[in-house]
């Protein structure tokens, strides 16, 4: 007699073990199931499955630069991804916030523990964009996980380095001139800020990069453009905050929330930085 296909089926599937987990907003794409924290919690694996799931830690951007005159934009928090099996326990998840564009600190670290061997998986907070503060002195853009950017006007700060540890970091830009610098993205560097007699132009931030873990290609982790007098500049990938401008009075933009991208550097002194965006944990696995 032959063996019926839903038969087949059962018997192919008698050893396959399938994870069952609480925490997050948790949502679905085809065989798997994601579980997404935009804020601290807990991540209950009740059941663990054979395979190994999906991981992204996003930290939060760093905020742009905006003490006196064309603060650099702010560097993108740390991306990191990995491939790990999942054990019946509690992972505790942390998200970093976005860093102030008015304190001149980094963004803060998100991070999954334990992960492999107890170790976290953690990625760290965008560095904040550099400022001059008007009076013959600058603050230098902040390390991070992307670096910020330059300040600007007559003494050049200098661009922050990007961290180094599992993912690709980016350095936000030195400038050569006047105008606020990007702030590095994990994708890339942002652009120095260009010009000369009264053409100059704002650095624009570096590029973000996508990930597919939720079933749609979505950018994360941009840095934010540079603050500017005539001219705005744009934040990487539609993701990072824009610089503001003093004419027209165009105030900078955060970065988006739940990106980790920074934050667009101030125009003047009376336009300060904005804040970067806040970072994200997804986790992904099959369940069905």
């Amino acid at each position: 007699m032959p063996i019926s296909r839903l038969a087949m089926m059962a018997a192919s599937n008698q050893g396959a073990v399938f994870t069952v987990a609480t925490g997050g907003t948790i949502t679905t794409d085809g065989k798997y199931k994601i579980h997404t924290f935009t804020g601290s919690g807990t991540f209950t694996v009740t059941t663990a499955g054979t395979g190994a799931s999906d991981f992204l830690c996003v930290a939060g951007g760093g905020g742009g630069g905006s003490e006196g005159y064309y603060g650099g934009g702010g560097g993108a928090g740390g991306m990191r991804t990995s491939l790990n099996t999942l054990t019946a326990q509690d992972y505790v998840i942390v998200i970093g916030a976005g860093g102030s564009g008015t304190s001149y600190v980094a963004g803060g670290d998100s991070s999954i523990t334990p992960q492999t061997s107890g170790s976290p998986l953690e990625s760290s907070g965008g560095g904040c964009g550099g400022n001059y503060s008007g009076t013959g002195t600058q603050d230098d853009g902040l390390t991070g996980g992307s670096g910020g950017g330059a300040g600007g006007l007559d003494y050049l700060s200098l661009g922050g380095a990007g961290n180094v540890g599992g993912y690709t970091p980016s350095e936000g830009n030195d400038g050569t001139d006047r105008y606020g610098s990007g702030g590095g993205g994990h994708g890339g560097l942002g652009t120095a800020s260009t010009g000369g007699g009264g053409g100059f132009i704002p650095g624009n931030g570096g590029a973000g990069t996508q990930s597919s873990i939720t079933g749609t290609a979505t950018f994360y982790a941009a840095g934010g453009g540079g603050g500017g007098n005539t001219t705005t500049s744009t934040g990487g990938s539609g993701i990072g905050g824009n610089g503001g401008r003093i004419t027209g009075g165009t105030a900078p933009t955060t970065g988006a929330v739940n990106t980790g991208s920074g934050g667009g550097g101030g125009g003047d002194n009376g336009d300060v930085g904005a804040n970067g965006g806040s970072g994200v944990v997804i986790i992904r696995y099959l369940y069905q």
